[in-house]
């Protein structure tokens, strides 16, 4: 199992930045993506940005050429720098381990979320 913890939420004014984590721990081994959802009060989740074991990164239109997703293995850590961020990002981002292999692709755990909050 993977257990991870995401942080880094806060309150911070449109066109500013900031900077999530998501530390994962236990059997992260073989193909896999780290994954950052979003879920809006009355909004679907959305998929942000995913970020494969292989360092390959893809994006929501909605956050293309604002948000970065990077993964740090030898810290076991995922994050998402956001820049220029807008009142419609506010959400509660949440952090998402996928395998991807034959293997482990049972494997399929979220952590508990951190509020973005981005006033006008």
């Amino acid at each position: 199992q993977v257990q991870l913890q995401a942080s880094g939420g806060g309150l911070v004014q449109a066109g500013g930045s900031l900077r999530l984590s998501c530390a994962a721990s236990g059997s992260i081994v073989g193909s896999n993506s780290m994954r950052w959802y979003r879920q809006a009060p009355g909004k679907q989740r959305e998929l942000v940005a995913t970020t494969t074991s292989g360092g390959t990164s893809t994006y929501a239109d909605s956050v293309k050429g604002r948000f970065t997703s990077s993964r740090d293995d030898r810290k076991n850590t995922l994050y998402l720098q956001m820049n220029s961020l807008r009142s419609e990002d506010t959400a509660v981002y949440y952090c998402n381990y996928r395998g991807l292999a034959l293997y482990n692709k049972h494997q399929n755990y979220w952590g508990q979320g951190t509020q973005v909050t981005v006033s006008s």
